[in-house]
């Protein structure tokens, strides 16, 4: 029972999170202009409000005892900055192609390219990272839990991102 409440309250809590927010909208046919940025009010709340969900989702999904919880949550807030300048890594990327998505060169396009694919690549190399730090802890179960709710959150946010901005209109 606990699989599928956890995949049901992933998805509606990624879905009221993530489509209440707009990031990004693709303009209209026809129209001149490019994607819309959110304001950085929106794009501050929005990630205030997924870590919150996250730490909600880990609360009523991972079963800690007391001594587990004074151990956990800690080492999860430093997880959570960690998580954070990622976050901030990917946003300014994000930022950067809006700016760009108008006159955006070739070059510009190849490298916006491979600095997402590096960024991409940091969210798993951080949960990597803090497999053992976690099973020193809390159980080599429980660090499992830990990592697949951390895992599909991350999938969800990285769906709704690849929704919401728009292709690279490669005849400009």
């Amino acid at each position: 029972m606990q699989k599928k409440s956890l995949i049901a309250i992933l998805i509606v809590a990624s879905a009221s999170l993530l489509y209440g927010v707009p990031m990004f909208a693709q303009a209209s046919p026809g129209a001149d202009a490019g994607p819309s940025a959110a304001t950085e009010t929106d794009i501050k709340l929005l990630r205030e409000d997924i870590r919150s969900e996250r730490i909600r989702l880990v609360a009523a999904n991972l079963p800690l005892n007391d001594t587990e919880a004074a151990k956990f949550w800690p080492l999860y807030d430093q997880f959570l900055a960690e998580v954070s300048k990622i976050g901030d890594a990917r946003v300014a990327l994000i930022k950067e192609y809006v700016q760009r998505y108008n006159t955006m060169t070739d070059a510009q396009a190849n490298d916006l390219m491979k600095r997402s694919v590096a960024i991409d690549q940091q969210f798993p190399a951080l949960l990597t990272k803090y497999v053992p730090i976690f099973e020193k802890v809390i159980s080599p179960k429980k660090t499992v839990i830990w990592y697949q709710i951390e895992r599909r959150l991350d999938l969800l946010i990285n769906v709704e991102l690849a929704a919401s901005i728009p292709m690279v209109d490669a005849s400009k």
